[in-house]
């Protein structure tokens, strides 16, 4: 069984009701599945994913969050390849409903037969017994839902999964689930330019103790301090984030002036514009945690302050000030 601790002295947070205990950021593993696939991030070293992994673990991050159709089986293979040799583990999520066909095709399915595959092969792929938290990653098809989720509770009946959660599912989603099984916890994007689950989710999950870690503070990149039009232009043709419109015009050019306030407000305190980024979806008090990508061990090194770093109250009304003035 995973251990909860982490090799750093991050103050760790409660996952919903859940025992477990979660550095304020953890590791995202999409990217690395490598390329050529619908989501993909274009083509990855395994090498230096496996470096990466050991990076973000060995600077206190205690859990890695994959699913199985991020690189088609691939990022849960070299999650698994990571951690055999590993004496502490972390914490491993990961995440069921995506799947493929031969020709790299993506179907999706909530029945319990597709998911009875899923998990053993997630487990044979990560090398582990349990799964600490397994996730439904798209409530879809929507009408399998309640199929989906109690399959899920009869996993961890099973001592397959320890716990179990959802990921982009609405309040109205949550609720039917919530009548089978209860939920861990939510996995939703939310960032500074993707702030719609404020409105009913979180409160929602506030209100029911359901933990909530966040994807894509750093918005796939964007706020990172690294993006520029040029480097968007040159991104491998595979690489999703080329289709999406918060890295073209008009709006390209209006994340970007963000994010070189990010800059002032992090250069005041030694720290990168993503890792202010991280701390401003840190601030929400229903968030556990953010889930955090990277792809080369430097990457880890410039996100991790984000694991201690708080903006102050001035800070955040100075970027909720940006953000009126800047729709």
């Amino acid at each position: 069984m995973a251990t909860t601790t982490p090799s750093a002295i991050f103050t760790t947070r409660a996952l919903g009701s859940s025992g477990l205990q979660l550095s304020p950021i953890g590791y995202g593993a999409w990217a690395i599945g490598g390329g050529n696939w619908e989501f993909a991030w274009g083509a990855q070293d395994d090498n230096e994913s496996l470096r990466t992994i050991e990076c973000a673990l060995d600077r206190g991050i205690n859990w890695i969050d994959t699913a199985a159709i991020y690189g088609l089986g691939h990022s849960e293979e070299v999650v698994g390849k990571a951690l055999r040799h590993r004496a502490q583990k972390p914490l491993v999520f990961t995440k069921c409903s995506m799947r493929w066909h031969a020709d790299r095709s993506i179907w999706r399915s909530l029945q319990r037969a597709s998911l009875e595959e899923e998990v053993e092969n997630s487990l044979r792929r990560l090398g582990v017994d349990t799964i600490d938290l397994y996730q439904i990653h798209w409530p879809n098809p929507e009408e399998e839902i309640e199929e989906g989720w109690e399959t899920l509770a009869r996993f961890q009946e099973q001592g397959k999964v320890r716990y179990i959660g959802v990921s982009n599912f609405t309040v109205e989603q949550m609720k039917r689930a919530q009548k089978i099984a209860p939920i861990t916890s939510l996995q939703p994007p939310y960032s500074l330019l993707r702030r719609a689950i404020e409105t009913e989710i979180l409160p929602f999950c506030l209100e029911n103790n359901i933990g909530v870690i966040n994807y894509s503070p750093m918005l796939s990149g964007l706020l990172t301090g690294k993006m520029t039009a040029e480097r968007i232009r040159n991104l491998p043709e595979d690489d999703w984030r080329k289709r999406n419109p918060s890295f073209q015009s008009p709006l390209l050019e209006r994340n970007l002036a963000l994010v070189e306030l990010l800059r002032e407000i992090g250069h005041e305190h030694g720290v990168e514009p993503g890792v202010v980024a991280i701390a401003w979806t840190l601030r929400h008090p229903a968030i556990t945690a953010a889930i955090v990508g990277a792809r080369r061990p430097d990457q880890v090194d410039g996100v991790i302050p984000a694991a201690t770093f708080r903006l102050t109250d001035a800070e955040a009304a100075r970027i909720e000030g940006w953000l009126a003035e800047h729709p």
